[in-house]
């Protein structure tokens, strides 16, 4: 990559997006993702979150030698490229169950509540553990492309 500016740029979102979507997709019609995530509290969602962004951060700056964190627009102290990351990690998870009706289809095939406050919260746990691998996939596209 000698040569290459590596600036933050909205297309390295619109890569992100593209890796995020790709790993994402096995895994937000999997039973077994919103199986464990029914059966998970709120230290498991805690750990799934920390992992998530450890990878993050990882990919981004510590297995890129020609990025810097300190040397990267931020917000509020954060950089913007790692910001992005961490919405498109969660958001496409999140936007791919809605879109195929993940969170009711599971949560009434695995017997549980289809109201509103039960479907919220199997919903945020289930994109919680697929965020694990869209994260991987989204940091790869960022660093690859």
């Amino acid at each position: 990559m000698v040569g290459r500016s590596r600036r933050y740029r909205l297309s390295d979102t619109a890569q992100q997006v593209v890796g995020g979507f790709l790993l994402a997709g096995p895994f937000v019609v999997t039973e077994e993702v919103w199986l464990l995530a029914s059966h998970m509290g709120p230290v498991h969602v805690l750990a799934t979150v920390v992992v998530v962004f450890g990878i993050g951060y990882g990919a981004l700056y510590e297995a890129d030698d020609d990025r810097d964190p300190d040397r990267e627009a931020d917000v509020a102290g954060v950089p913007i490229r790692f910001v992005s990351l961490m919405g498109v990690a969660y958001g496409s998870v999140l936007v791919l169950a809605i879109a195929v009706t993940a969170p009711t289809t599971f949560a009434v095939q695995l017997g549980l509540e289809p109201a509103f406050p039960a479907l919220a919260a199997l919903t945020a746990k289930a994109v919680c553990v697929g965020a694990i691998f869209s994260v991987v996939g989204a940091a790869t596209a960022d660093s690859v492309f």
